[in-house]
């Protein structure tokens, strides 16, 4: 409850008044907002009776009267500060939101190929009605997603990536999210769309920080990526926000025939973290690789739930998802791989391992395949535990100490997922961040 009012009477207040703001004006985006917000208002938000959500609860972010943000300015963050969020040394293009509105002043552009267009998408949706509504809302679904379906109805700003056929963007690039609380509990609803030619090749970085007092904010992005026949799609996502923020995101992608699309998935910050990741390899040959790591502190709770559907023949996924609690975190993994009957010669591969550091630390792994074709080659598999006994003591005998040991093991364990990162401003950005939050640890040299 929020007040004497019901969660989804707050929601639906903050859409009416939106909708108001906007003068009354019809775009043609609005049959889309109105649509999802029915789809939200007959769905509610989850809760834990739900098999979805058995393990995460959303009470904490309904127990908080989070209204937008009315400035679509800085709200006085400069330039220098966000210099400290992108990675620097980083030659690639930065677009920067605040709040989920788009910050051309803070922002950075490269010089680009002709025809790609990288914009606010409320630009976009002005601009580029041709490139925008064949695929806006339509690779997302709000049934039976009600943060998916909120995010649809809040629908104003966030960001456009169009690349033509045959295109490779060189460089990269990277969408900074900030939260700032402004006023109050802030929650912010970016969206995303990146939709790649055939043959064409992007990648794209999402990452999400906080910025100034710790305060209340919730951020619930959404992702719709669509890779055209023979495209490749590198999407790399970075959560590290304050652990005062609730962070619930949703990303789907649908690959085409030949298609590739690679997932990086990163989640050290926020009090409660919900990914819920969709993969359909919709044409022939299709491939996907997910990676993901999720690191867990004190009471942090971060959700990763992931879905690859395999629908056509002689498509391939790899999945590689690792996880490491402290303290009483909790995480949960839970990943899905579907082969439907016309998927034959199905290559799936998935793989869940955890590393628990403390008594109180816990993790609910659930790896799943569903095979309605006969055939195919798939494992699956997930595995808990703790630091080995034999590497510890094995270091310990080199004159290594305890807690120094501890943390090379638990380095050497979280490498696997970042090595595979092929951007190397953000391993290296990640690296340094992970050893500083080890107690005691070494930092390489480069860190500050």
């Amino acid at each position: 409850m929020i007040g004497s009012r019901e969660p989804r009477d707050h929601y639906l207040e903050i859409f009416r008044a939106r909708e108001a703001a906007r003068g009354g004006a019809r775009d043609w985006t609005a049959p889309l907002r109105r649509g999802a917000l029915d789809a939200f208002a007959a769905a509610g938000f989850p809760t834990t009776r739900q098999e979805a959500w058995r393990h995460t609860s959303v009470a904490p972010i309904l127990a908080v009267p989070f209204g937008p943000d009315g400035d679509t300015g800085r709200n006085g963050i400069t330039r220098e500060a966000i210099e400290r969020y992108t990675f620097e040394p980083w030659d690639c293009s930065h677009l920067v939101f605040v709040n989920g509105r788009f910050s051309p002043a803070l922002s950075r552009l490269r010089p680009l190929p002709e025809g790609v267009v990288v914009t606010s998408l409320a630009e976009a949706v002005a601009k580029h009605r041709d490139l925008v509504e064949p695929h806006l809302g339509r690779i997302a679904a709000t049934e039976g997603r009600p943060f998916t379906a909120l995010n649809t109805a809040m629908l104003a700003d966030g960001a456009f990536i169009g690349v033509p056929d045959r295109v490779v963007v060189p460089g990269d690039i990277h969408l900074l999210h900030v939260s700032t609380p402004h006023g109050g509990p802030v929650v912010s609803w970016p969206r995303t769309l990146v939709v790649a030619g055939t043959g064409s090749q992007v990648a794209v970085v999402e990452s999400f920080v906080s910025h100034g007092a710790p305060g209340p904010c919730f951020t619930s992005p959404v992702s719709e990526v669509v890779v055209g026949d023979g495209a490749g799609v590198e999407h790399y996502r970075i959560q590290r926000e304050g652990d005062k923020t609730s962070h619930v995101a949703g990303i789907v992608a649908r690959v085409g025939r030949n298609g590739s699309f690679g997932s990086w998935n990163v989640s050290l910050g926020g009090a409660l973290t919900r990914n819920d990741l969709e993969c359909v390899l919709g044409g022939e040959g299709a491939q996907c690789r997910l990676d993901g790591l999720y690191v867990g502190t004190g009471t942090q709770h971060v959700d990763n739930h992931t879905s690859i559907d395999h629908v056509r023949p002689h498509c391939s996924s790899q999945e590689f998802y690792k996880g490491v609690l402290d303290g009483h975190a909790r995480g949960v993994f839970d990943g899905r791989i579907i082969v439907r009957p016309d998927a034959q010669k199905t290559d799936a591969h998935q793989v869940n391992r955890n590393l628990i550091l403390s008594e109180d630390a816990l993790v609910d792994t659930k790896p799943q395949l569903e095979i309605f074709a006969d055939d195919v080659k798939c494992t699956h598999g997930a595995t808990v535990g703790q630091l080995e006994d034999d590497a510890l003591f094995y270091l310990r005998s080199r004159a290594i100490g305890l807690e120094m040991a501890r943390n090379l093991l638990i380095q050497a364990f979280m490498s696997e997922i970042l090595h595979r990162i092929r951007i190397d401003a953000i391993r290296a950005g990640l690296e340094c961040l992970l050893y500083t939050r080890m107690p005691h640890g070494h930092r390489p040299e480069g860190c500050v």
